[in-house]
Protein backbone atom coordinates (compact mmCIF):
# COMPACT_ATOMS: atom_id res chain seq x y z
CA UNK A 1 0.00 0.00 0.00
CA UNK A 2 1.07 2.91 -0.83
CA UNK A 3 2.69 5.70 1.89
CA UNK A 4 1.01 8.20 -0.12
CA UNK A 5 -2.39 10.04 -0.12
CA UNK A 6 -3.89 11.10 -3.52
CA UNK A 7 -3.33 14.70 -3.75
CA UNK A 8 -6.46 17.31 -4.84
CA UNK A 9 -4.06 18.82 -7.19
CA UNK A 10 -2.66 15.91 -9.56
CA UNK A 11 0.58 18.70 -10.45
CA UNK A 12 1.52 18.28 -6.66
CA UNK A 13 3.06 14.95 -8.04
CA UNK A 14 4.96 15.56 -10.75
CA UNK A 15 8.55 16.53 -10.30
CA UNK A 16 10.80 18.29 -11.95
CA UNK A 17 12.98 16.29 -14.58
CA UNK A 18 16.33 16.11 -13.67
CA UNK A 19 19.17 14.38 -14.80
CA UNK A 20 20.34 10.49 -14.17
CA UNK A 21 16.19 9.75 -13.34
CA UNK A 22 16.62 6.61 -15.35
CA UNK A 23 20.26 5.24 -14.32
CA UNK A 24 20.48 1.66 -13.21
CA UNK A 25 23.20 0.93 -10.59
CA UNK A 26 23.83 -2.69 -10.14
CA UNK A 27 22.32 -4.94 -6.72
CA UNK A 28 25.04 -6.92 -4.77
CA UNK A 29 22.05 -9.57 -4.63
CA UNK A 30 21.78 -9.84 -8.36
CA UNK A 31 20.31 -7.37 -11.25
CA UNK A 32 19.83 -3.88 -11.39
CA UNK A 33 17.47 -0.70 -10.41
CA UNK A 34 16.94 2.08 -11.03
CA UNK A 35 18.87 4.34 -8.41
CA UNK A 36 17.01 6.58 -5.75
CA UNK A 37 19.35 9.88 -5.43
CA UNK A 38 18.09 10.62 -1.79
CA UNK A 39 21.58 12.96 -1.21
CA UNK A 40 19.90 15.82 -2.47
CA UNK A 41 21.39 17.81 0.97
CA UNK A 42 25.11 17.00 -0.42
CA UNK A 43 24.63 17.83 -4.21
CA UNK A 44 21.24 17.95 -6.10
CA UNK A 45 20.86 15.98 -9.41
CA UNK A 46 21.01 18.70 -12.24
CA UNK A 47 17.74 19.96 -13.61
CA UNK A 48 16.70 18.95 -17.40
CA UNK A 49 15.97 22.63 -18.14
CA UNK A 50 19.68 23.51 -16.37
CA UNK A 51 21.19 20.85 -18.50
CA UNK A 52 19.57 21.91 -22.04
CA UNK A 53 20.24 25.83 -21.60
CA UNK A 54 24.04 24.82 -20.89
CA UNK A 55 23.95 23.13 -23.92
CA UNK A 56 22.45 24.91 -26.13
CA UNK A 57 25.16 28.17 -25.11
CA UNK A 58 27.98 25.99 -25.30
CA UNK A 59 28.91 26.55 -28.82
CA UNK A 60 28.55 30.05 -27.84
CA UNK A 61 30.93 29.87 -25.13
CA UNK A 62 33.56 32.83 -25.25
CA UNK A 63 35.46 35.11 -22.41
CA UNK A 64 33.51 37.51 -20.59
CA UNK A 65 34.56 41.37 -20.26
CA UNK A 66 36.11 43.26 -22.18
CA UNK A 67 36.35 41.11 -25.47
CA UNK A 68 35.62 42.37 -28.77
CA UNK A 69 34.27 39.27 -30.55
CA UNK A 70 30.93 38.70 -31.12
CA UNK A 71 31.03 35.23 -28.75
CA UNK A 72 32.61 37.16 -26.15
CA UNK A 73 30.45 40.24 -26.05
CA UNK A 74 27.25 37.13 -26.19
CA UNK A 75 29.07 35.54 -23.33
CA UNK A 76 29.64 38.71 -21.35
CA UNK A 77 25.61 39.64 -21.97
CA UNK A 78 24.72 36.09 -20.55
CA UNK A 79 26.90 36.25 -17.79
CA UNK A 80 25.56 40.06 -16.64
CA UNK A 81 22.08 38.81 -17.26
CA UNK A 82 22.10 35.69 -15.21
CA UNK A 83 23.27 38.15 -12.31
CA UNK A 84 20.09 40.09 -12.90
CA UNK A 85 18.00 36.81 -12.66
CA UNK A 86 19.53 35.95 -9.48
CA UNK A 87 19.15 39.25 -7.86
CA UNK A 88 15.95 39.18 -8.89
CA UNK A 89 15.18 35.08 -7.43
CA UNK A 90 16.50 36.26 -4.32
CA UNK A 91 14.60 39.92 -4.31
CA UNK A 92 17.59 42.07 -3.89
CA UNK A 93 17.02 45.43 -3.22
CA UNK A 94 18.73 48.09 -5.64
CA UNK A 95 21.88 48.61 -4.11
CA UNK A 96 22.83 45.31 -3.03
CA UNK A 97 25.68 43.73 -5.00
CA UNK A 98 25.44 39.69 -6.69
CA UNK A 99 28.81 38.13 -6.51
CA UNK A 100 29.55 34.80 -8.27
CA UNK A 101 31.86 32.72 -6.53
CA UNK A 102 32.46 29.32 -6.23
CA UNK A 103 30.32 27.39 -3.13
CA UNK A 104 28.36 28.34 -0.10
CA UNK A 105 32.02 27.83 1.73
CA UNK A 106 33.00 30.16 -0.57
CA UNK A 107 30.47 33.00 -0.44
CA UNK A 108 30.93 32.76 3.60
CA UNK A 109 34.57 32.87 3.26
CA UNK A 110 34.38 35.71 1.39
CA UNK A 111 32.47 38.01 3.32
CA UNK A 112 34.79 36.47 6.52
CA UNK A 113 37.72 38.50 4.59
CA UNK A 114 35.89 41.95 4.29
CA UNK A 115 34.47 41.92 7.86
CA UNK A 116 35.93 44.77 9.72
CA UNK A 117 38.64 44.39 11.74
CA UNK A 118 37.04 44.82 15.13
CA UNK A 119 34.23 43.46 14.01
CA UNK A 120 32.40 40.85 16.44
CA UNK A 121 30.67 37.25 14.59
CA UNK A 122 28.01 35.34 16.42
CA UNK A 123 27.58 32.07 15.19
CA UNK A 124 25.35 28.75 16.38
CA UNK A 125 27.18 25.89 16.94
CA UNK A 126 24.52 24.51 14.98
CA UNK A 127 26.13 25.99 12.10
CA UNK A 128 27.13 23.81 8.81
CA UNK A 129 31.03 24.11 9.09
CA UNK A 130 30.72 26.22 5.70
CA UNK A 131 29.55 28.66 8.50
CA UNK A 132 31.12 27.35 11.46
CA UNK A 133 34.58 27.68 10.39
CA UNK A 134 35.57 30.99 8.43
CA UNK A 135 35.36 33.28 11.47
CA UNK A 136 38.44 31.84 13.10
CA UNK A 137 40.53 34.81 12.42
CA UNK A 138 37.21 37.32 13.79
CA UNK A 139 36.24 37.61 17.36
CA UNK A 140 34.09 35.02 17.43
CA UNK A 141 31.52 34.00 20.08
CA UNK A 142 30.03 30.14 19.91
CA UNK A 143 26.12 30.19 20.87
CA UNK A 144 24.81 27.36 22.06
CA UNK A 145 22.29 25.16 20.43
CA UNK A 146 18.44 26.38 20.59
CA UNK A 147 16.09 24.07 21.68
CA UNK A 148 13.32 26.54 20.36
CA UNK A 149 13.16 28.91 17.76
CA UNK A 150 11.95 31.56 20.81
CA UNK A 151 15.27 29.85 22.38
CA UNK A 152 17.20 30.91 19.69
CA UNK A 153 16.01 34.47 19.16
CA UNK A 154 16.27 35.31 22.70
CA UNK A 155 19.79 33.64 23.36
CA UNK A 156 21.19 35.96 20.31
CA UNK A 157 19.56 38.88 21.46
CA UNK A 158 20.94 38.02 25.17
CA UNK A 159 24.77 37.79 23.35
CA UNK A 160 24.34 41.00 21.27
CA UNK A 161 23.42 42.92 24.40
CA UNK A 162 26.76 41.65 26.31
CA UNK A 163 28.57 41.98 23.66
CA UNK A 164 32.69 42.51 24.03
CA UNK A 165 33.04 46.54 23.94
CA UNK A 166 35.07 48.20 21.32
CA UNK A 167 37.22 51.33 21.99
CA UNK A 168 36.40 53.11 17.92
CA UNK A 169 32.67 52.72 18.23
CA UNK A 170 30.27 55.37 19.42
CA UNK A 171 27.62 52.49 19.86
CA UNK A 172 27.02 51.37 23.51
CA UNK A 173 26.62 48.09 25.11
CA UNK A 174 23.75 47.22 27.79
CA UNK A 175 26.86 47.50 30.04
CA UNK A 176 27.44 51.27 28.93
CA UNK A 177 30.95 50.34 27.19
CA UNK A 178 31.31 51.12 23.35
CA UNK A 179 30.58 48.57 20.81
CA UNK A 180 32.11 47.84 17.31
CA UNK A 181 30.39 46.07 14.39
CA UNK A 182 28.94 42.90 14.40
CA UNK A 183 27.64 40.09 12.67
CA UNK A 184 25.30 37.48 13.18
CA UNK A 185 25.52 33.96 10.53
CA UNK A 186 22.57 31.76 10.12
CA UNK A 187 21.26 28.64 8.46
CA UNK A 188 18.10 29.01 7.26
CA UNK A 189 17.30 25.22 7.07
CA UNK A 190 19.19 22.66 8.94
CA UNK A 191 21.31 20.46 6.95
CA UNK A 192 20.84 17.74 9.43
CA UNK A 193 17.51 18.00 10.74
CA UNK A 194 15.95 20.24 7.75
CA UNK A 195 14.46 22.51 10.57
CA UNK A 196 13.74 25.80 9.36
CA UNK A 197 15.08 28.34 11.75
CA UNK A 198 13.43 32.14 12.01
CA UNK A 199 15.52 33.95 10.21
CA UNK A 200 13.58 37.35 9.91
CA UNK A 201 13.15 37.37 13.64
CA UNK A 202 16.92 36.57 14.03
CA UNK A 203 17.41 39.54 11.21
CA UNK A 204 15.01 42.08 13.88
CA UNK A 205 17.16 41.00 16.57
CA UNK A 206 20.58 41.51 14.87
CA UNK A 207 19.52 44.88 13.62
CA UNK A 208 17.68 46.44 17.17
CA UNK A 209 21.00 45.46 18.88
CA UNK A 210 23.42 47.21 15.71
CA UNK A 211 24.47 44.14 13.75
CA UNK A 212 24.17 42.40 10.56
CA UNK A 213 23.13 38.73 9.30
CA UNK A 214 24.03 36.87 6.65
CA UNK A 215 22.00 33.75 5.88
CA UNK A 216 23.38 30.50 4.72
CA UNK A 217 20.50 29.53 2.12
CA UNK A 218 22.30 26.53 0.92
CA UNK A 219 19.54 24.53 2.28
CA UNK A 220 16.79 26.44 2.16
CA UNK A 221 16.88 28.21 -1.54
CA UNK A 222 16.05 24.92 -3.27
CA UNK A 223 13.56 24.17 -1.04
CA UNK A 224 11.63 27.97 -0.49
CA UNK A 225 11.79 30.99 -1.82
CA UNK A 226 14.27 33.58 -0.25
CA UNK A 227 13.59 36.96 -0.25
CA UNK A 228 16.27 39.11 0.70
CA UNK A 229 14.37 42.33 1.70
CA UNK A 230 11.05 40.65 3.06
CA UNK A 231 13.42 38.31 5.59
CA UNK A 232 15.43 41.85 5.78
CA UNK A 233 18.94 40.51 6.02
CA UNK A 234 22.11 41.79 5.53
CA UNK A 235 23.63 39.14 2.80
CA UNK A 236 22.61 35.94 1.60
CA UNK A 237 25.10 32.92 0.74
CA UNK A 238 23.90 29.70 -1.53
CA UNK A 239 25.48 26.79 -4.14
CA UNK A 240 24.68 25.81 -7.44
CA UNK A 241 24.78 22.34 -6.70
CA UNK A 242 22.35 22.46 -4.10
CA UNK A 243 19.89 24.48 -6.48
CA UNK A 244 19.79 22.21 -9.45
CA UNK A 245 22.80 22.72 -11.25
CA UNK A 246 26.54 21.48 -12.00
CA UNK A 247 29.07 22.07 -9.45
CA UNK A 248 31.46 25.03 -9.12
CA UNK A 249 29.49 28.17 -8.90
CA UNK A 250 27.89 30.11 -5.80
CA UNK A 251 26.48 33.25 -4.45
CA UNK A 252 26.76 36.20 -2.39
CA UNK A 253 24.48 38.25 -2.29
CA UNK A 254 23.50 41.83 -0.09
CA UNK A 255 24.73 45.20 0.99
CA UNK A 256 28.28 46.32 -1.24
CA UNK A 257 29.56 48.67 1.80
CA UNK A 258 31.70 46.33 3.49
CA UNK A 259 32.49 44.40 -0.05
CA UNK A 260 33.67 47.99 -1.35
CA UNK A 261 35.66 49.21 0.95
CA UNK A 262 37.30 45.92 1.80
CA UNK A 263 41.00 44.56 -0.31
CA UNK A 264 39.76 42.32 -3.14
CA UNK A 265 39.01 38.51 -1.79
CA UNK A 266 41.54 37.57 -4.80
CA UNK A 267 44.16 39.77 -6.51
CA UNK A 268 44.08 39.60 -10.19
CA UNK A 269 42.42 40.57 -13.60
CA UNK A 270 39.44 41.59 -13.61
CA UNK A 271 38.96 42.99 -10.20
CA UNK A 272 41.47 45.83 -10.82
CA UNK A 273 40.51 48.95 -12.60
CA UNK A 274 43.68 50.51 -13.31
CA UNK A 275 47.82 49.30 -12.57
CA UNK A 276 50.55 51.54 -12.71
CA UNK A 277 54.05 51.12 -11.75
CA UNK A 278 55.29 53.57 -9.44
CA UNK A 279 58.65 55.34 -9.39
CA UNK A 280 59.85 53.10 -6.59
CA UNK A 281 59.46 49.97 -8.67
CA UNK A 282 56.17 49.44 -6.81
CA UNK A 283 52.72 48.72 -8.47
CA UNK A 284 49.87 50.95 -7.79
CA UNK A 285 46.15 49.47 -8.09
CA UNK A 286 42.79 50.86 -8.05
CA UNK A 287 40.03 48.51 -7.85
CA UNK A 288 36.62 47.91 -9.26
CA UNK A 289 34.04 49.08 -6.97
CA UNK A 290 31.16 46.90 -8.25
CA UNK A 291 30.91 43.04 -8.05
CA UNK A 292 33.85 42.50 -9.96
CA UNK A 293 36.12 43.44 -7.41
CA UNK A 294 35.82 39.99 -5.78
CA UNK A 295 35.64 38.09 -9.32
CA UNK A 296 39.29 38.54 -9.95
CA UNK A 297 40.10 36.24 -13.03
CA UNK A 298 38.13 34.32 -15.74
CA UNK A 299 34.70 33.48 -14.06
CA UNK A 300 32.76 30.33 -14.26
CA UNK A 301 30.03 31.25 -17.34
CA UNK A 302 28.75 28.31 -17.61
CA UNK A 303 28.31 27.56 -13.74
CA UNK A 304 26.44 31.05 -13.45
CA UNK A 305 24.24 30.70 -16.51
CA UNK A 306 23.45 27.32 -14.74
CA UNK A 307 22.51 28.91 -11.44
CA UNK A 308 20.25 31.44 -13.78
CA UNK A 309 18.64 28.40 -15.57
CA UNK A 310 17.47 26.89 -11.92
CA UNK A 311 16.33 30.05 -10.76
CA UNK A 312 14.10 30.52 -13.88
CA UNK A 313 12.98 26.30 -13.68
CA UNK A 314 12.18 26.93 -10.14
CA UNK A 315 10.06 30.34 -10.24
CA UNK A 316 8.34 29.08 -13.17
CA UNK A 317 7.50 25.88 -11.41
CA UNK A 318 5.95 28.15 -8.54
CA UNK A 319 7.36 27.65 -5.57
CA UNK A 320 3.82 27.10 -3.69
CA UNK A 321 3.28 23.98 -5.70
CA UNK A 322 7.25 22.81 -4.88
CA UNK A 323 6.65 22.72 -1.13
CA UNK A 324 3.17 21.64 -0.87
CA UNK A 325 4.71 17.96 -2.80
CA UNK A 326 7.94 18.72 -0.86
CA UNK A 327 5.79 18.05 2.07
CA UNK A 328 3.98 15.04 1.09
CA UNK A 329 7.27 13.34 0.60
CA UNK A 330 8.92 14.84 4.40
CA UNK A 331 5.04 13.46 5.78
CA UNK A 332 5.54 10.08 3.90
CA UNK A 333 8.99 9.94 5.24
CA UNK A 334 8.39 10.74 8.76
CA UNK A 335 5.25 8.67 8.87
CA UNK A 336 7.19 5.55 7.47
CA UNK A 337 9.99 5.78 10.11
CA UNK A 338 7.98 6.80 12.86
CA UNK A 339 6.13 3.25 12.45
CA UNK A 340 9.59 1.83 13.32
CA UNK A 341 10.28 1.64 16.58
CA UNK A 342 14.19 0.84 16.33
CA UNK A 343 14.34 4.79 14.48
CA UNK A 344 14.77 7.63 16.07
CA UNK A 345 15.06 10.70 13.90
CA UNK A 346 17.28 13.56 15.24
CA UNK A 347 15.56 17.29 15.73
CA UNK A 348 16.71 19.93 17.44
CA UNK A 349 13.25 21.73 18.10
CA UNK A 350 10.55 18.74 18.14
CA UNK A 351 8.44 17.17 15.67
CA UNK A 352 6.01 19.71 15.17
CA UNK A 353 9.11 22.17 13.45
CA UNK A 354 8.34 22.81 10.10
CA UNK A 355 11.13 21.27 7.77
CA UNK A 356 12.18 21.02 4.88
CA UNK A 357 13.48 17.49 2.90
CA UNK A 358 16.02 16.63 5.13
CA UNK A 359 15.68 14.12 7.85
CA UNK A 360 18.65 12.23 9.72
CA UNK A 361 17.74 9.75 12.08
CA UNK A 362 19.99 6.50 13.67
CA UNK A 363 18.36 2.78 13.67
CA UNK A 364 19.27 0.95 17.27
CA UNK A 365 21.36 -1.78 16.99
CA UNK A 366 23.05 -0.59 13.73
CA UNK A 367 25.93 1.28 12.69
CA UNK A 368 24.87 4.12 10.29
CA UNK A 369 27.34 3.24 8.05
CA UNK A 370 26.53 -0.45 7.66
CA UNK A 371 22.74 0.93 7.17
CA UNK A 372 23.40 3.13 4.51
CA UNK A 373 25.97 0.87 2.97
CA UNK A 374 22.66 -1.86 2.87
CA UNK A 375 20.65 0.18 1.53
CA UNK A 376 23.20 1.11 -1.06
CA UNK A 377 24.09 -2.20 -2.08
CA UNK A 378 20.85 -4.30 -1.74
CA UNK A 379 17.95 -1.65 -2.77
CA UNK A 380 20.16 0.88 -5.01
CA UNK A 381 19.34 3.52 -2.62
CA UNK A 382 21.88 6.76 -2.08
CA UNK A 383 22.13 8.61 1.47
CA UNK A 384 24.32 10.38 3.31
CA UNK A 385 25.77 8.74 6.91
CA UNK A 386 28.30 10.03 9.18
CA UNK A 387 28.51 13.54 10.88
CA UNK A 388 27.22 15.80 7.51
CA UNK A 389 29.66 18.74 8.34
CA UNK A 390 28.08 19.66 11.17
CA UNK A 391 29.98 17.67 13.92
CA UNK A 392 28.93 19.49 17.05
CA UNK A 393 25.11 19.39 15.69
CA UNK A 394 25.42 15.91 15.37
CA UNK A 395 26.97 15.23 18.50
CA UNK A 396 24.44 17.12 20.32
CA UNK A 397 21.60 15.68 18.80
CA UNK A 398 23.58 11.90 19.25
CA UNK A 399 24.00 12.93 23.22
CA UNK A 400 27.50 13.60 22.71
CA UNK A 401 29.75 16.37 24.00
CA UNK A 402 29.51 19.08 21.13
CA UNK A 403 33.22 19.84 22.01
CA UNK A 404 34.39 16.84 21.21
CA UNK A 405 36.00 16.01 18.54
CA UNK A 406 34.37 13.85 15.63
CA UNK A 407 35.15 11.71 12.76
CA UNK A 408 32.64 10.59 9.88
CA UNK A 409 32.98 7.17 8.32
CA UNK A 410 32.76 3.56 9.80
CA UNK A 411 34.62 2.34 13.21
CA UNK A 412 37.17 0.11 12.67
CA UNK A 413 35.63 -2.33 14.20
CA UNK A 414 33.49 -5.36 12.59
CA UNK A 415 30.93 -3.45 11.03
CA UNK A 416 27.76 -5.80 12.31
CA UNK A 417 25.08 -4.59 14.71
CA UNK A 418 26.73 -2.01 16.78
CA UNK A 419 24.21 0.48 19.24
CA UNK A 420 23.96 3.20 18.42
CA UNK A 421 24.59 4.45 22.10
CA UNK A 422 27.18 5.84 23.92
CA UNK A 423 28.77 2.62 25.05
CA UNK A 424 28.99 -0.89 23.43
CA UNK A 425 28.23 -4.09 24.34
CA UNK A 426 31.73 -4.33 25.34
CA UNK A 427 31.89 -1.37 27.42
CA UNK A 428 33.91 0.52 24.27
CA UNK A 429 32.33 3.91 22.38
CA UNK A 430 31.02 3.24 18.82
CA UNK A 431 31.04 5.96 15.90
CA UNK A 432 28.83 8.34 16.94
CA UNK A 433 27.27 8.83 13.39
CA UNK A 434 23.87 9.19 11.80
CA UNK A 435 22.01 8.26 8.44
CA UNK A 436 20.71 11.22 6.11
CA UNK A 437 17.95 10.90 3.50
CA UNK A 438 17.12 13.76 1.81
CA UNK A 439 14.82 14.94 -1.39
CA UNK A 440 13.25 17.77 -3.10
CA UNK A 441 11.91 19.02 -6.50
CA UNK A 442 13.14 15.83 -8.87
CA UNK A 443 12.22 13.01 -6.44
CA UNK A 444 10.15 10.74 -7.59
CA UNK A 445 7.18 8.76 -5.38
CA UNK A 446 8.87 5.78 -5.94
CA UNK A 447 12.00 6.52 -4.62
CA UNK A 448 10.54 7.67 -1.13
CA UNK A 449 8.59 4.45 -1.06
CA UNK A 450 11.36 2.35 -1.76
CA UNK A 451 13.34 4.11 0.72
CA UNK A 452 10.68 3.32 3.41
CA UNK A 453 10.36 -0.76 2.35
CA UNK A 454 13.75 -0.97 2.78
CA UNK A 455 14.45 0.89 6.21
CA UNK A 456 11.66 -1.74 7.50
CA UNK A 457 13.14 -4.87 5.54
CA UNK A 458 16.18 -3.89 6.99
CA UNK A 459 15.37 -3.40 10.34
CA UNK A 460 13.06 -6.35 10.63
CA UNK A 461 15.30 -9.22 8.88
CA UNK A 462 18.60 -7.26 8.16
CA UNK A 463 21.22 -7.00 6.16
CA UNK A 464 21.25 -10.13 3.23
CA UNK A 465 25.02 -9.31 2.62
CA UNK A 466 27.80 -9.39 4.49
CA UNK A 467 30.02 -6.32 4.89
CA UNK A 468 33.44 -4.81 5.87
CA UNK A 469 35.32 -1.66 6.77
CA UNK A 470 37.39 -0.40 3.62
CA UNK A 471 39.57 3.20 3.33
CA UNK A 472 36.94 4.09 6.96
CA UNK A 473 34.16 2.93 4.78
CA UNK A 474 31.53 0.45 5.23
CA UNK A 475 31.03 -1.86 2.19
CA UNK A 476 30.10 -5.16 0.76
CA UNK A 477 32.36 -8.19 0.75
CA UNK A 478 32.73 -9.09 -2.64
CA UNK A 479 34.17 -12.56 -1.35
CA UNK A 480 30.96 -13.20 1.07
CA UNK A 481 28.19 -15.26 -0.47
CA UNK A 482 24.35 -13.90 0.26
CA UNK A 483 23.51 -14.72 4.15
Amino acid sequence: MSVFTAATDQSLCAPLPVLGKDVTVPLVTGGEVTYAALDYAASAPALQRVWDDVTAYAPYYGSVHRGAGYLSQLSTDLFENSRATVAEFLGCRADDQVIFTRSTTDSLNLLAAVVPADCQVFVYETEHHASLLPWRDARVTYLNAPRTPAQAVETLERALADRDPSPSSRLRSSRGGPIGPALVCVTGASNVTGELWPVKELAAAAHAHGARIVLDAAQLAPHHPVDIAELDVDWVAFSGHKLYAPFGSGVLAGRADWLQEAEPYLAGGGASRKVARRTDGGVDVEWHSTAARHEAGSPNVIGVYSIASACKALTEAGFDNLVAREQQLVTAVRTGLAGVPEVKVLSLFGDDAPRVGVISFVVEGWNSSHFAAALSAEYGIGVRDGLFCAHPLVRTLLGSDPQEAGECGAPEAEPGELPQSRTDSTGGTPSLNAIRVSFGAGTPDEHIERFVRAVKELVSKGARWKYRTEDGRCVPDRGAAQL
